[in-house]
């Protein structure tokens, strides 16, 4: 049903399987390497961290993976999320555009995290799995999992930015509200994080930090601990679909298709999550939607990185994978749209990207939130910032649509609310925000020390 723009969809219509980009790459797709050897990763590697099942995930072919019905029942407390026209924004703008967005802040955590962190607890605790250890940036994915993890009876380590430990303090009483516990990364508790900490007392930490905390604890655990990603890899991706999934029945509903289709990108998860299933129309079906990825200037993976192979955490000891990256040595400055400061970018995302299937932009940090602000006023939520750049892209389109006066249906994924980073409005309002765009004698910097991967 349809209500004043909010095109719903009843519980009936929650997909009942994940859509796998795999099955239609227009590129072979790269194997993941041992951090050791640099071969590929055999399932027996990969399930020292993940159990087995979440392999396999990685690696199929099928194109549609089905949802467990214990997931889908957790899935029904918010799902199916709302897809809404903007149309008091389309007023704002006087633009003949039509902009929708899909709102997943209606979680109970307020993002789009939990669609994987469910399916990622439900998986651990079918296989055994007592606990688990992650990372968490701006704090919205180690809520996601503490949530999940207290539904199934997990426990949970996470290991949280520093930066964003200090910025963000609710999303760590979030996270220890399900049960969690939550460190400022780097810690004193692995053999990497004192090494940092030895080195620079006031890190400000980076997700690859993060990761490789978690990553060594689970490692070093003896089996009985298990890690848990929430972004970047094959199977988080595809979990995240049901938004797109959904979003295509509801553009259905309002009897329009996308001309464009914008996510803000990080690690990739709510990006894919919202654009896989359109691009899977238009390479199976010869739609023409442009898809837009859009990232933070001064942490430029898409548009600055290179196209490489990189560890994906900054001790080396997670596997190596092609993606783009700004080098895993990367340290991201302290801006405020945390879950967008990994150094690379899901392989999926960034073989889509490399193959002209998805356009990269980047917005410096003011004019993300001057789009935030804009948005809020207009629609009345107040977005994460993270969410903001796909704002801004989509209030750029609209702008043009009214310079060319060219009508265009432009579609954009709402991955969070910003209720937990009023400190980050806050400085805006009174000036504090700076831009910062990262330099490109820092990435070159950085690929000195990349991974020397035989025939790379």
């Amino acid at each position: 049903m349809s209500d004043a723009g909010r095109f719903l969809l009843d519980e009936s219509r929650l997909p009942k399987a994940w859509y796998n980009m795999n099955a239609d790459l227009p590129v072979p797709p790269s194997p993941v390497l041992h951090p050791g050897t640099m071969e590929p990763v055999t399932p027996d590697f990969l399930s020292v961290l993940f159990p087995m099942s979440i392999v396999m995930q990685e690696v199929t072919p099928e194109r549609w993976v089905e949802i467990p019905e214990p997931v889908r029942e957790i899935y029904r407390l918010w799902r199916p999320t709302p897809m809404c026209r903007a149309l008091r924004l389309e007023k704002a703008l006087s633009t003949p555009a039509h902009i929708y967005y899909k709102n997943e802040s209606v979680s109970p955590v307020g993002s789009h995290k939990p669609n994987t962190a469910v399916a990622q607890a439900y998986y651990n605790k079918e296989a055994g799995t007592k606990a688990l250890t992650t990372e968490t940036g701006a704090g919205q994915w180690g809520s996601a999992l503490a949530m999940a993890c207290s539904f199934f009876g997990l426990d949970l380590e996470i290991f949280m930015v520093n930066i964003s430990y200090q910025q963000k303090p609710y999303r760590r009483y979030i996270m220890e509200n399900f049960g969690a516990q939550v460190f400022a990364s780097p810690t004193d508790r692995t053999q990497f994080g004192r090494k940092l900490l030895a080195e620079s007392p006031d890190s400000p930490g980076s997700l690859g930090i993060a990761i490789s905390e978690a990553v060594e604890v689970a490692a070093t655990s003896g089996g009985t601990k298990k890690y848990s990603l929430g972004s970047v890899l094959g199977h988080v991706l595809m979990h995240q679909t049901v938004i797109g999934l959904e979003a295509l029945l509801q553009m259905e509903m309002a009897g329009e298709y996308p001309d464009i289709v914008i996510g803000c990108a990080g690690g990739g998860s709510n990006f894919a999550g919202f654009a896989f299933p359109f691009i899977h129309r238009n390479l199976t079906e010869g739609k023409k939607t442009r898809i837009v990825a859009v990232e933070p200037a001064s942490c430029p993976t898409l548009t600055k990185g290179r196209y490489t192979w990189d560890y994906g955490d900054t001790a080396a000891m997670a596997p190596i994978v092609k993606m783009h990256t700004l080098g895993h040595t990367f340290v991201p400055p302290g801006i405020h749209a945390g879950g967008l400061r990994y150094h690379g970018m899901a392989p999926l995302v960034s073989a889509l990207v490399a193959h002209g299937d998805v356009e990269a932009r980047s917005a410096l940090q003011l004019e993300t939130f001057d789009a935030a602000v804009q948005f809020s006023k207009a629609e009345g939520i107040i977005p994460a910032p993270e969410s903001a750049h796909a704002i801004r892209a989509a209030i750029d389109e609209a702008v043009l649509c009214r310079e060319t006066g060219r009508k265009k249906v432009i579609a954009f994924n709402l991955s969070g609310h910003g209720h937990f980073d009023m400190t980050a409005y806050e400085s805006y309002h009174h000036g504090k925000l700076q831009d910062f765009e990262y330099p490109d004698h820092a990435v070159e910097e950085a690929m000195t020390h990349l991974p020397k991967v035989p025939g790379g």
